[in-house]
């Protein structure tokens, strides 16, 4: 996923890689399960796809399989949840957040049930498969549903909080994972909190917020343009519903150009809704959307996917010094 001139920069930032967040989604609901036998994971023929064999093999009374059904899952998943469980479904998120667009409307979000909706291999983790199984859509059709959060985690320790968090959640939950190994991005310190965005780095010259696994490209690209003197501001915004519009207003009026970048559609996802927040409040920046276009999206791995659209470290580079040469010198 990373080139060599990635990987040396996030050396030099001093980042280690972890394992995919998918594997850590896994390993934290087990844990989670074994403490609350309430805790439910469900499953279309996606145990193995999810990591979740290890899970299944340790609590088979907190495993439903419902086989390639992905409506019926959404609705097992309601039903376990409006019977006081915790479900959590678990599905490849292209299917899960297409086939079962009803069912996670009504019986999850308008029924007003805890349920937490799990969408793996996200994006364009399946790059290789093609357009059927590129996630692209999911964020911009649930972000239109009233009443379901939706959070995207950008490293092992955010989906290892998101997760935690989901557990707790007394309202609807959608969490998005991707399937690559990452680098883990947080101080020993840091705070998660759905709703609430967490910065990077600090910098005025411009802003990259992102979400999920385009959130490291971005630190990466703002450590290549430091080199240059161009000091940018990273925020990763783990939750693109409820948006943090507070962190995306700050960035637009105190940095000279706003970027947001998604394994998305550009359409109906987090760039959107950054653009909707800083017009609503009359917030005038030069703002840029790094995403998928309208287009016949590209077929290859996720790395080869990244580096065409510009959401490799490479791209956003270029992305950042375009927006802010035409506005003056940097």
């Amino acid at each position: 996923m990373f080139t060599p001139a990635a990987k040396a920069t996030a050396e030099k930032l001093g980042l280690t890689l972890g394992h995919p967040n998918l594997e850590e989604f896994a390993a934290t609901l087990e844990e989670l399960a074994r403490a609350n036998p309430n805790i439910i994971a469900v499953t279309s023929d996606s145990r193995g796809s999810g990591k979740l064999g290890p899970f299944g093999k340790a609590l088979p009374k907190q495993l439903v399989e419902v086989g390639i059904a992905e409506q019926n899952l959404v609705g097992v998943t309601a039903g376990l949840a409006a019977c006081g469980k915790k479900p959590f479904g678990v599905s490849p998120a292209c299917f899960l957040t297409a086939r079962s667009l009803e069912q996670i409307k009504n019986d999850v979000c308008y029924s007003d049930v805890p349920a937490v909706l799990a969408g793996i291999s996200a994006g364009v983790s399946y790059g290789a498969l093609g357009s059927t199984h590129h996630s692209l859509h999911d964020i911009a059709t649930l972000r239109a549903i009233h009443n379901i959060s939706i959070v995207v985690p950008a490293d092992n320790f955010e989906t290892h909080e998101a997760v935690r968090a989901a557990a707790r959640a007394e309202h609807p939950v959608y969490l998005r994972f991707g399937k690559a190994p990452m680098y883990t991005l947080h101080k020993p310190d840091a705070r998660f909190e759905i709703g609430k965005a967490i910065t990077l780095r600090e910098g005025t010259d411009a802003a990259l917020i992102a979400t999920g696994e385009t959130v490291v490209h971005c630190l990466l690209a703002a450590a290549q343009l430091a080199e240059r003197g161009i000091q940018c501001r990273v925020i990763s915004m783990h939750t693109v519903k409820p948006l943090d519009v507070d962190a995306v207003l700050r960035a637009g009026r105190e940095c000279r150009a706003v970027i947001t970048a998604e394994e998305h559609s550009v359409h109906g996802g987090l760039g959107e809704a950054c653009a909707a927040a800083l017009l609503r409040a009359g917030v005038h920046v030069p703002f840029r959307i790094a995403g998928i276009p309208d287009e016949d999206t590209v077929t290859g791995a996720q790395a080869d996917i990244f580096r065409h659209y510009g959401l490799s470290m490479e791209g956003l580079t270029a992305t950042v010094t375009a927006a802010l040469s035409r506005i003056g010198p940097i």
